[in-house]
């Protein structure tokens, strides 16, 4: 069994007391898939992966397709090997953003404290909202009404004391559930799981204990910490206080990304300068895209740059003044591969990164002497608007155009 996939542990009958359990981990159900799905409602309930290309790799897939071994981050090759039959859509990322803006600002409404890990998922501290709101499980089954009300997707959560064990329930509760985790219930419900379902257990950890004969969460709950330190270090001790569910982590709210970006792995790999530029070109598009639609600028872009033989390097600039211009970081992004020197290297990927995001609304903007009084910044808004309307495949950089290179449309 999938260490993500154990089974729910079997939990009393009736009304649970969530006294106590003010800690909520909300999670968006297969979020880059269930968004682009609210466009092809005739394909909900089958098999569908998110991704493109034979050597990219998924960013999501359905429950469905889940069925048939399919995950996130798999050669899209093998994904399609192991469920033949399902449809593949290419990603909506500008959908995507917006979705998480929309989802952020609904748990901004129930507590300042929200601490997002990702685009789909946050923990909450709810403790300053019960008089107002109810109980930590009514609080829950709010959130899950608004984020389906107005979204059209599923979330799942986890009620329970603390972050470990509440991002522990909201993975036991999907799809679309809520598992609540009293208080005087934390230990029997966390020590009847595998060691897997621990945070920093990943595979090569799970084979070590595993040999020490420690196959579930008691077996380390009931081991000395020294044996543990001995054998994992500092990281034995972590296990076993996550072993009788003690984690004191509070809430910590921050900002969901630092950087927004796009990288591309290429059906077969390429050596013309030329063409990678076109390439970069549609990765800036893209990555200012997101940016604007998450109301961020950003003062440094950067690009990565895989080879065929998979050795892979990296490159940044810093700007004067922060941007979300799709040209600007074209630009920029440019410049720095051509300044690489490469003669002719095979390229497998290209990517595009814009850091340093600050809120756009409070950045500051320096104008350019002489310049429009419309100008790129303007032309990309309305972009925004028109794919907005009409798709986001519809309307592009005119170099982008079939069989037509950058340097022949700049």
């Amino acid at each position: 069994m999938s260490r993500r996939r154990f089974a729910r542990p079997e939990q009393p009958e009736g009304q649970l007391d969530d006294t106590g359990c003010t800690i909520l981990h909300v999670d968006m159900d297969a979020f880059y898939a269930s968004a682009t799905l609210l466009a092809h409602p005739e394909l909900v309930g089958s098999p569908v992966i998110i991704g493109g290309g034979h050597r990219g790799v998924v960013l999501s897939a359905t429950y469905e397709a889940r069925e048939f071994g399919v995950a996130s981050a798999m050669p899209m090759a093998r994904a399609r090997r192991l469920c033949p039959t399902a449809t593949v859509l290419p990603p909506e990322h500008e959908l995507y953003s917006r979705i998480s803006v929309a989802v952020m600002a609904t748990f901004a409404q129930i507590t300042p404290l929200v601490e997002p890990l990702s685009l789909d998922e946050a923990f909450l501290d709810v403790s300053g909202a019960l008089r107002r709101l109810g109980s930590p499980s009514q609080i829950a089954a709010q959130i899950r009404d608004t984020i389906a009300d107005e979204q059209g997707i599923t979330c799942s959560v986890g009620v329970a004391p603390s972050k470990f064990v509440a991002k522990l329930a909201s993975g036991l509760a999907k799809p679309d559930g809520m598992l609540v985790v009293p208080a005087d219930g934390v230990v029997p419900f966390v020590q009847q799981l595998p060691v897997a379902a621990l945070w920093g257990v990943g595979d090569r950890t799970e084979e070590l204990l595993v040999r020490l004969g420690l196959r579930t969460v008691a077996d380390i709950a009931h081991t000395p910490v020294q044996t543990l330190r001995k054998a994992l270090g500092e990281t034995g001790v972590q296990l076993h206080e996550l072993a009788w569910g003690r984690d004191s982590r509070k809430v910590t709210p921050t900002r969901p990304e630092r950087s927004v970006g796009a990288d591309e792995t290429f059906e077969s790999d390429i050596d013309d300068p030329v063409e990678i530029h076109r390439r970069l070109l549609r990765l800036a598009d893209r990555t200012a895209a997101r940016a604007r639609a998450a109301g961020t600028v950003g003062r440094t872009v950067s690009i990565k740059v895989r080879f065929s033989d998979f050795s892979t390097i990296t490159r940044s600039r810093t700007l004067k003044a922060p941007t979300d211009v799709g040209r600007e970081i074209y630009l920029v992004s440019r410049d720095l591969f051509d300044a690489l020197g490469l003669q002719r290297a095979r390229v497998r990927l290209v990517g595009v990164r814009l850091e340093g995001l600050m809120d756009a609304a409070t950045a500051p903007v320096q104008g350019l002497l002489g310049e429009p009084e419309h100008g790129w910044r303007d032309a990309d808004l309305a972009v925004d608007k028109a794919r907005a309307r009409f798709g986001p495949g519809l309307i592009g950089p005119a170099a982008l155009v079939a069989g037509r290179s950058t340097h022949e449309r700049r």
